[in-house]
C-alpha cells in the first residue's frame, strides 16, 4: 500500500486481474493486511459454491468480474455468468464487466439481464480520439441511459489515449461523461498495469488527470469518495 499512500489515498479496491484466473488468494491477502481500508472484486469459476461465495464476502470481496476481451480469455459463457450474477444478489454485490467498444451492441441483452448493479471497466474502451460526441462515447452514453444502476470506471488514459500524457484526448472525451453521470463514475490507477506491452505509465501522471476530468471539488468527492463508498462500504456510506 506504499504507492496508495504516496499518491494520497486512504482506501482502495483490488480488482482481480485476468492473469491470475480464479485464484483470488493474492487479492484476499491484500485485503486482509489492509486493516479494513481495502475491498475487492473477484474472478470466480461459474461452478463456485454458495459457501465459497460466503467466504469471499467474509474476506472483503464485494463483486465479481466478467471479462469479454477475446485476447485475454478463451471463453466467456454468458449463461453461466448470468447464473453467477443471480447467485450474488443475496450478498448485495455487483458485477464488473470488461469489453471493448466494438461489441457494445452485442453485450446489451446480456447486460440487461443482469439482476445486480453493473460497473463497466474503462468505459468499454472507447476510441477517445473521436471526442465526447463520437460513435463510441455516444453508444456508451446510451448504455448508461438504459439502466440507472450501470456505473463506469473513468480509467486507463494510458491504455486509451495513444498520445500519452497529459492525455488531452482522454480528458476531452471523458470530462463530459463525469459531468453528466456524477453519481455513477469511479476512478482508479489500474496498478500494477497488467498486460501492458510497452512502458508502464507514471501513476502520478494518472492522478494528475483527476482534476481535468472532475474539475470541481464536488465532482472529485463523488468520484473518489462518495461513489466507491456506496458500492464497497455501503455500511458506512
Amino acid at each position: 500500500f506504499a504507492l496508495r499512500e504516496r499518491l494520497g489515498f486512504a482506501r482502495n479496491v483490488i480488482v482481480q486481474a485476468s492473469c491470475h484466473g480464479t485464484d483470488n488468494a493474492a487479492t484476499l491477502n491484500g485485503i486482509a493486511v489492509s486493516g479494513g481500508t481495502c475491498r475487492g472484486v473477484a474472478v470466480v469459476d461459474p461452478a463456485i459454491s454458495d459457501a465459497e461465495l460466503d467466504a469471499l464476502h467474509a474476506g472483503g470481496i464485494r463483486g465479481v468480474r466478467f471479462n469479454f476481451l477475446k485476447r485475454l480469455v478463451d471463453d466467456a459463457p454468458k449463461d453461466k455468468f448470468l447464473d453467477v450474477a443471480q447467485r450474488i444478489a443475496r450478498l448485495n454485490w455487483h458485477v464488473v464487466v470488461y469489453f471493448e467498444a466494438d461489441i457494445i451492441e452485442e453485450m446489451k441483452p446480456f447486460l440487461a439481464a443482469i439482476p445486480v448493479p453493473i460497473v463497466i471497466d474503462h468505459m468499454g474502451r472507447p476510441d477517445v480520439r473521436q471526442g465526447p460526441d463520437g460513435a463510441d462515447m455516444t453508444a456508451f452514453r446510451a448504455l448508461l441511459d438504459s439502466r440507472e444502476d450501470i456505473w463506469t470506471k473513468v480509467t486507463c488514459p494510458d491504455r486509451l489515449d495513444p498520445a500519452g500524457p497529459p492525455y488531452a484526448d482522454f480528458v476531452n472525451a471523458v470530462r463530459p461523461l463525469v459531468e453528466a453521470y456524477p453519481d455513477r463514475v469511479l476512478w482508479g490507477t489500474d496498478w500494477p498495469h497488467p498486460n501492458m506491452e510497452s512502458v508502464l505509465p507514471d501513476d502520478g501522471a494518472l492522478v494528475d488527470v483527476i482534476p481535468e476530468i472532475a474539475p470541481t471539488a464536488e465532482l472529485q468527492h463523488k468520484l473518489l469518495v462518495a461513489n466507491p463508498m456506496r458500492l464497497y462500504w455501503p455500511e458506512e456510506a
